[in-house]
């Protein structure tokens, strides 16, 4: 098995998940030497604070979900979750966490610095704040639902099992197996598995304390929901896929980045300079990544990501970074708050309510701004919703959400990766175009840091949904990997 070429001794994973698990081939020099070649000539200022700072902000952040958001317990949540933003052996570094129950606080001390604060504001679940601020800077406000009772209507847009039959083909023993594979190992620390085949649910397991309601941390996920989010403007007419991206910190003449089209964000290819983890020359002993810094920054991270300079030209080079999906969320909120709309509802009222997804808990920075690229919390049997709608071609019970065509572009590999010789990237979605997975190289899925998934395979009319702690991603990975090889044999490919 070959390793990846960049260190991974920083508590976390990559954000996809597969391609560091099943050890994806490692970056070759010559893809580096291509990325030099191309490079512009600007310079990376690296984020403001201090890294131990952030990553008390980011411990804080994690606690506050267990607390109030997933029900985890906190003593649990300490061990075994939350490692992207608030990597386990630095939580050994900060004081003792100070929980809330009546202000629905986490405050973290920083030993020799500031004490580091999330708040829980209810439809914006947690928000770290600033240092020193005791409330965020925006009116946080309850989200709800237009959707009736779940236990009232059929899958899927309620939770009460459908009396259509199952198509004949699906051999149910295989399925079980496939089911008993996901959770083979206790230290797999799988949360969640469920399994549709031509929209029914055929498979459904949760692990201790969790059931078919809990939400649970989906981190970068959440990115395959942007897109979504996206695809519904452009449906409505707000945006076209291929134009340039209406950035208004761009909009100076002369300015390089105005170039940057909407689909060179949604593919990672914009070019636009950070330090991210994922890249292939990565230094973990350098400055706090930027990447992370989206999520504990305390910082306006749509104008933040708007004023890194230009690396490479767009569409020329592909890079896992959170500045291309933390600008396509604030193309989102422009089109919604021009339209005159409620920018914080909008995903309920626009996506959500539309495919039955009542759980879906998306945080913000402290300007109110959705941090859809990865703070999101969601419960299993919504995920497989989300993946059903992108199975059925972006329309959901006859309705077109998502425009003609945007499936397959999500689901297409990005030129830029492919020019890279790393063909797994599409448009806010992983694609198994190197075989990672036992599964076609036409499958794609949406991923999350810890193990957390959701497999869309066309070929044989499924989706699967797996989630899990964050401790058990690499045996959690393993397991899942010969629970996707059982469904392969369980489910006839169509002819």
């Amino acid at each position: 098995m070959q390793k990846l070429a960049f260190p991974i001794g920083i508590a976390i994973v990559w954000g996809c998940l597969a391609h560091l698990a099943h050890g994806a081939s490692a970056e070759e020099p010559h893809t580096l030497a291509r990325a030099r070649s191309l490079e512009l000539p600007t310079i990376a200022e690296p984020p403001p604070g201090k890294a131990l700072e952030h990553e008390a902000a980011g411990y804080a952040s994690i606690l506050c979900g267990a607390a109030f958001i997933t029900g985890l317990d906190t003593e649990f949540a300490k061990e075994n979750v939350g490692f992207f933003i608030a990597p386990y052996a630095e939580r050994a570094k900060l004081g003792t966490p100070i929980i809330d129950t009546v202000h629905r606080t986490v405050r973290v001390p920083v030993p020799g610095g500031p004490v580091r604060v999330a708040q829980d504001t209810g439809g914006q679940g947690c928000v770290a704040l600033p240092i020193g601020e005791s409330a965020p800077y925006f009116n946080p406000k309850p989200i709800v639902s237009a959707l009736p009772d779940p236990t009232t209507v059929d899958w899927p847009m309620g939770d009460r099992a459908p009396a259509t039959p199952l198509p004949e083909g699906l051999d149910l023993a295989k399925v079980r197996a496939a089911t008993d594979a996901a959770f083979a190992t206790d230290a797999g620390m799988t949360a969640a598995f469920i399994v549709t085949w031509h929209g029914q649910i055929v498979a459904e397991r949760y692990g201790p304390g969790i059931d078919a309601h809990t939400r649970l941390e989906s981190w970068s996920m959440g990115k395959s929901v942007t897109a979504s989010m996206m695809g519904i403007l452009m449906q409505q007419g707000a945006y076209s896929l291929w134009q340039r991206a209406p950035i208004p910190e761009w909009q100076t003449p002369g300015d390089p980045r105005a170039e940057i089209r909407i689909a060179d964000l949604l593919r990672m290819s914009s070019g636009l300079r950070i330090r991210a983890p994922y890249d292939p020359d990565f230094d973990p002993t350098g400055p706090y990544p930027d990447h992370f810094y989206y999520y504990t920054g305390t910082a306006n991270a749509f104008h933040y990501a708007a004023t890194r300079p230009q690396q490479w030209p767009p569409n020329t080079v592909g890079r896992y970074r959170n500045t291309d999906p933390v600008l396509v969320n604030y193309l989102i909120r422009l089109a919604v708050e021009g339209r005159g709309l409620d920018y914080l509802s909008f995903p309920q009222h626009a996506l959500f309510d539309a495919i039955g997804v009542r759980s879906m808990v998306i945080e913000t920075d402290p300007y109110g701004n959705l941090l859809a690229q990865g703070a999101d919390l969601a419960a299993a049997r919504d995920w497989l919703r989300l993946g059903n709608l992108y199975l059925q071609d972006g329309i959901w019970n006859g309705q077109r959400l998502l425009p003609p065509g945007y499936v397959d572009f999500v689901s297409t590999l990005a030129p830029a990766w492919v020019a890279d010789g790393n063909p797994v990237y599409g448009g806010f979605f992983w694609i198994n175009g190197d075989g990672a997975w036992p599964i076609p190289k036409e499958a794609y899925f949406m991923a999350g840091a810890g193990g957390q998934y959701t497999f869309i395979i066309p070929s044989h009319d499924l989706v699967v949904v797996r989630l899990g702690h964050y401790r058990g991603n690499a045996p959690g990975d393993k397991d899942l990997n010969e629970a996707l090889r059982l469904l392969m044999q369980a489910t006839p490919q169509h002819p």
